[in-house]
């Protein structure tokens, strides 16, 4: 505003630059912000004197000032709008882009489970293979120490030696059939030396592509958070501007009104000086008038008699089609009310089901949990610092810590449902914010294998959640 008037309001109002995500990490500035910015600076109003100033400037004028800066106000409020609806576009943009992300995380945690498998089963093939190798080594060191044994007594040797003769034959023999035998075996360690070789190698292949998996999830979860806060910023920022603004148009229009009522005393006055003047001549049109309107009235009154009788017959036709439009209308209420009956004793169509996070489920609605008791929902074991999200489109109805329950979060969803969902580490949503499905509403928590409790009502009773939002309607157990 100008030197004679203290309001920063009018700097503060400008909106800040924002950008929003785009690709994997990328941001792309908004193409409407350059314009918005000068139409805001253009849109800042002349400053209204300051009280020093207002004294020797006609109340008219002074009056005259504020409703331009009240105008000009208005019409940044409407930019203000306009900025708001194309926030409120990028949010929903957004919230697309969180759902995806979501999905992919999933994804991606499924993938890496199916490789730390197969990565358990490599490593334990060649815990075997090494293992059996072993002992494969150990007996082929003996037999080749006894044959070096033997090899070593000369022939001379051999004939002397006390043992008969049928001994050294059965020795000669013995030696003869074993070397084959050793052969073939050391054939066969060799193949399987190659194939413990080749299994150490997709067990170094596996364990990189494990790790190359972790990496993927860490970089997906890092994207959900910072997707998460740009939507609490945008939500944030744009709030923070109609407030600031709807403050300012307030104070301007006290001022204004102020300004309305030193003019409205002036022109009383002003007024009960000609109102004098004015009646006598107020007196001469009033008799002028008068007779005008005797004429007038007698005129009307021949178009009267006139319109009258053509009006009957109006009224006639009238009443004819208002009587068929009534028949018309009881026909079309009767199939309005049958097809009203017929769509109540349907039931709602299913809306698909998912839960909350991807892992494995431990405890199926209707089993015993740990403590022996009836479990009314299910419990999920997720990954550590997974993304839990909305199950189905709602508006959130309470979001924090409950007596035993740690962090949960209830949602309300359309046809009488409701979902509780429990075991939170971080909870990224608020009491009144709007949901879509897939959307991520909070984190699991970031150490061990943690659980998440997910059980789904209908007008009050619990219902199988893993049967979908199209459930009948029924008592539950427990």
């Amino acid at each position: 505003m100008g030197a004679g008037r203290n309001h920063p309001a009018g700097v503060a109002l400008l909106p800040l630059p924002v950008s929003s995500p785009h690709g994997a990490g990328g941001r792309r500035a908004l193409p409407w912000l350059p314009a918005f910015l000068a139409i805001t600076v253009l849109a800042i109003p002349a400053a209204i004197p300051t009280t020093a100033a207002a004294q020797t400037e006609a109340p008219g004028q002074t009056l005259k000032r504020v409703e331009q800066d009240i105008q000009a106000d208005k019409a940044l409020q409407r930019q203000l709008e306009r900025h708001s609806q194309t926030l409120q576009k990028e949010m929903d943009e957004l919230r697309d882009r969180l759902v995806g992300l979501a999905d992919q995380e999933r994804a991606q945690e499924g993938e890496l489970a199916h490789l730390e498998d197969t990565l358990t089963a490599l490593e334990a093939q060649e815990r075997s293979q090494s293992e059996r190798l072993e002992g494969e080594r150990q007996q082929i060191a003996a037999l080749l120490a006894a044959l070096q044994r033997v090899a070593r007594i000369p022939p001379e040797a051999a004939l002397a030696r006390p043992d008969g003769p049928v001994d050294t034959l059965r020795s000669a023999l013995l030696l003869r059939d074993t070397v084959p035998a050793l052969r073939a075996r050391a054939d066969a360690l060799a193949q399987a030396l190659t194939r413990l070789a080749e299994t150490r190698e997709s067990l170094e292949a596996q364990r990189s592509r494990t790790y190359a998996a972790r990496l993927t999830l860490i970089d997906r979860q890092k994207d959900i958070a910072r997707l998460v806060a740009r939507r609490e910023e945008l939500s944030r920022q744009t709030e923070e501007e109609r407030q600031q603004v709807a403050q300012r148009t307030a104070r301007l229009t006290g001022q204004a009104a102020d300004l309305r009522q030193l003019m409205d005393r002036i022109e009383a006055e002003r007024r009960a000086a000609a109102a004098a003047a004015a009646k006598r001549e107020a007196e001469r049109l009033e008799a002028e008038r008068r007779e005008a309107e005797r004429r007038e009235a007698e005129r009307k009154l021949a178009e009267q008699r006139a319109a009258e009788q053509k009006l009957a017959e109006q009224k006639l036709a009238e009443q004819r089609l208002a009587e068929q439009r009534l028949a018309e209308q009881r026909a079309a209420e009767r199939r309005t009310r049958t097809e009203t009956e017929a769509a109540r004793a349907a039931p709602p169509p299913p809306a698909g089901e998912r839960l909350p996070v991807g892992g494995r489920v431990t405890v199926r609605y209707g089993e015993a949990d740990r403590y022996g008791a009836t479990s009314r929902g299910v419990t999920i074991q997720a990954r550590a610092g997974s993304t839990v999200v909305s199950p189905q489109a709602g508006t959130i109805v309470f979001a924090g810590p409950f007596r035993g329950y740690g962090q949960i979060l209830i949602v309300e969803h359309s046809h009488g449902y409701h979902s509780l969902i429990a075991g939170f580490g971080r909870i990224d949503t608020a009491v009144g914010k709007r949901v879509a499905t897939g959307e991520p509403i909070g984190l699991m928590p970031t150490d061990g294998s943690p659980d998440l409790y997910f059980e789904l009502r209908r007008h009050g009773q619990p219902i199988n959640p893993q049967r979908g939002f199209g459930a009948p309607e029924g008592k539950g157990q427990g």
